[in-house]
């Protein structure tokens, strides 16, 4: 199967592969265009995904296309958006959303001015080779014709999915936006991939200091529902990102450590929890408070919820320890239930589900505690009755 993508070729089986949704709006899209162009091309990470799929047999997810159009003056294309009823995102980037799904854009090339993501000029490239070269990376670049399945490569992008890889088309080009090396993080953790040893070595000296919080965040949450933390984990120390967004250094030891829980509490992680497991250990295994990273990363107010009642999990975990813990939450929502063993006596000590909760409010209540002392109350009575019913 590799070896039927190892060069340009036609597949258009490969647009079979998209979801019916996304099927019926190309089908709409190919007889719209097909009076003007036929050099109508699926660009980006839906081209990317749907090769990947077929290399390695797996049912990566399609939600949106990304489509280029070729052959069509400015002002024709701007005509032909309104007729579709397509809206513009972006005037000066030729950029239009089709329905909430689909984006229809014109060649371009862009070069950075100033700073900042938004400082680029902008211009229209002449031809599929040279708008492909504005992609960050070279499994990125790839672009499959929605008339004939035509599926171009340039800069052997095909390649590197193969073979796993991330690596950059233009080094000059890429270091004109700096998230790019947050991508790289992000998808190997995503995919699996390592990244080319040239290429990292030209992300290790690119500065992250003009980026806004919110793009670096939205990177990082990207990374933090791979199925490969560990790999994200490498890069981002690896790449320097630890240092610049976070003033940290990790030694090798605690590296290894670190992704090592990660690989083999995975498969335990519960489905709700995912996001929150990469920071709770990273923070754990470093010895530094939650918020630490938190506030470093501007997360949004899900995260302080979720960290803000847990606790490091510590190498000696007893049920008396476990039951204290959940007076505050069952402990399917602990971070710390990714270890095997809190999740078996959890279950076996009937602390998963619900809190422990062996004195009531309203018990309490009945006998005249009210406000502040009945909380102190409710807390002391708890705790005996932990110290007296489970192993220390």
């Amino acid at each position: 199967m590799q070896a039927r993508f190892k060069h340009q070729g036609f597949y258009p089986e490969l647009l079979e592969k998209l979801p019916e949704n996304l099927r019926t709006e190309l089908e709409f899209l190919k007889n719209f265009f097909a009076p003007y162009t036929k050099r109508v091309y699926m660009v980006g990470g839906s081209v990317r995904d749907l090769v990947r799929n077929e290399i390695f047999h797996t049912s990566y997810p399609i939600t949106d296309l990304d489509l280029e159009v070729y052959g069509i003056a400015p002002e024709e294309f701007d005509a032909l958006m309104q007729k579709l009823g397509a809206k513009g995102v972006g005037k000066s980037f030729f950029v239009y959303k089709y329905k909430t799904d689909i984006d229809i854009s014109l060649p371009r090339i862009e070069s950075k001015v100033g700073k900042g993501h938004r400082a680029f000029h902008v211009e229209l490239a002449k031809d599929e080779k040279e708008a492909s070269r504005r992609r960050d990376f070279r499994m990125n670049a790839l672009m499959l014709n929605i008339f004939d399945g035509k599926l171009l490569d340039f800069w052997g992008g095909v390649e590197d999915i193969v073979h796993r890889r991330i690596a950059i088309i233009d080094s000059q080009k890429f270091k004109e936006d700096s998230l790019r090396v947050l991508r790289a993080m992000q998808f190997s953790a995503r995919f699996g991939f390592r990244i080319e040893p040239k290429s990292a070595a030209i992300m290790c000296e690119i500065p992250l200091d003009d980026l806004s919080h919110e793009r670096i965040f939205w990177e990082f949450e990207k990374m933090f529902l791979g199925a490969y933390l560990h790999y994200g984990l490498y890069y981002l120390l690896a790449l320097g990102i630890a240092k610049k967004i976070f003033g940290i250094a990790v030694s090798r030891k605690i590296y290894l450590r670190t992704a090592l829980e990660m690989q083999r509490g995975r498969k335990h992680f519960q489905p709700k929890l995912y996001k929150f497991y990469f920071l709770y250990i990273f923070a754990k295994n470093l010895h530094k408070r939650f918020d630490y990273f938190l506030e470093r990363l501007h997360t949004p107010r899900v995260y302080f919820q979720a960290f803000r009642k847990q606790k490091s999990l510590p190498k000696r975990r007893s049920d008396r320890f476990l039951a204290a813990l959940a007076m505050r939450f069952g402990l399917k929502e602990y971070l710390g239930n990714y270890k095997i063993d809190v999740q078996e006596r959890a279950k076996k000590l009937g602390l998963w589900e619900k809190p422990f909760m062996p004195v009531t409010p309203k018990e309490l209540l009945a006998e005249g505690f009210a406000g502040e002392a009945l909380g102190k109350e409710l807390r002391k009575r708890t705790l005996q009755i932990i110290r007296q019913r489970f192993a220390a």
